[in-house]
Order: structure tokens, then sequence, then C-alpha cells
């Protein structure tokens, strides 16, 4: 399947000179309660796994039907579209690095399912904002969807639009 990726390419997000260096939790260590905590460092080896670009731990961290949709409108990919499509970042010396904060996490009333959302920090883009769904898979967590987003200040938010809906060159 071929994705567009629209004025804003995936290659944008992850430079070769960004693609380096560790995350850190979002949250201090131990904080919350049992489940928060696996959430949280499911969440927190995720985006370690990027930084390490240690592919197998990274996608391994998704549910048999996950999704990621990236900050292009039009990029909503399967994990199999997406592991074809991240899998040269994850050579020796890549990856990407979002470093996580201020997260949120909430549960379903049966348990099974948790929401979040988390800052985040990334040296190309400056703040992101990561959020998504985590369901029990197999009995551990597993992201069913990550929606990485650049937030816009909603004082840019009319220039921001027109940028987008102008022609493109």
């Amino acid at each position: 399947m071929h994705w567009s990726l629209g004025r804003i390419h995936l290659a944008m997000l992850f430079p070769a000179p960004l693609l380096t260096g560790c995350a850190r939790p979002a949250s201090e260590p131990g904080s919350g309660t049992a489940e928060e905590i696996a959430v949280a460092s499911i969440l927190d080896d995720f985006h370690d796994a990027a930084a390490q670009a240690d592919f197998d731990r990274y996608f391994g961290h998704f549910s048999q039907d996950g999704v990621f949709l990236g900050t292009d409108g039009m990029e909503r990919w399967t994990v199999a579209d997406f592991k074809a499509y991240a899998r040269p970042f994850f050579e020796p010396g890549g990856g990407w690095t979002y470093r996580p904060r201020n997260r949120h996490v909430s549960f379903t009333p049966a348990g099974r399912t948790a929401f979040f959302d988390e800052m985040l920090d990334n040296d190309g883009l400056g703040e992101a904002r990561g959020s998504g769904v985590v369901v029990r898979e197999d009995g551990r967590w597993k992201v069913a969807q990550y929606n990485l987003s650049i937030p816009i200040p909603n004082a840019l938010a009319e220039r921001v639009v027109a940028l987008v809906r102008a022609p493109a060159p």
C-alpha cells in the first residue's frame, strides 16, 4: 500500500542528526497504581527502543492490529506498513528520540484498555504530543494506537491553517 505523505514528510520528523539518544521516563518511577506504572513502563520502553534503534523491541510493543498515526493527515500506518517504512531508520546509529513528560493514563472500567496522552520533546520538532490506546494482549500491555501530533498554539492556528490550505509550490 502506498501512502501519500503530503507536504510534511516523515523523513523530516526523523532527520539523521536527531536519530540518537535515549528517552527518559515521563514520570517519577514508581508513581501511580500498579497498572499505571505498567503502562508507563511499556511506553517508556517504546520510546527508549526507538531512541536505541531497536526495531524488534519497538515494534514488539504494538498490538497485532496496531496503528500509528503520524503528523500528516494522510499518515495512518498499520504495523506492517509502518515496519516497512521505518526499517531503514532502525539501522545501526539510527532510531528517533522523543523524550516523554507529563503523561496521563486512564483505564476503562474493565481495566483491559487504557488511554494515554503525553507531551514529548524532540530536538527537531520541539514540543510534540503522543496519545493513544493500549490494550491487554496475551497478558501484556500493547500499543493499539499511537497518535503523534504537533500542538499548535491557538494564536498561530489561523496562520498555520492558511499554510496548510495554500497550494503546494
